[in-house]
């Protein structure tokens, strides 16, 4: 798996995560959603992502939008 696709993972599984809590528990959890939608879309201009960078620290190859 390269860091791409761990990144892609992790932000898929994360707003998934936060609409079921949304739905289930409090509708507060909608804010880790835009978080992860703000992310997203700040790591599309800038090319920062935290997430890449601890999955290269662990060890996960480079793709072509994280190297």
């Amino acid at each position: 798996m390269s860091i791409d696709n761990a990144v892609f993972a992790l932000a898929g599984t994360m707003i998934l995560a936060s609409l079921t809590l949304a739905q289930l528990v409090s509708p507060w959890f909608l804010l880790l959603t835009a978080f992860v939608g703000l992310n997203m879309l700040q790591a599309a201009f800038t090319g920062f992502c935290p997430a890449a960078m601890i999955f290269k620290r662990l060890g996960l190859k480079a793709g072509c939008a994280f190297k």
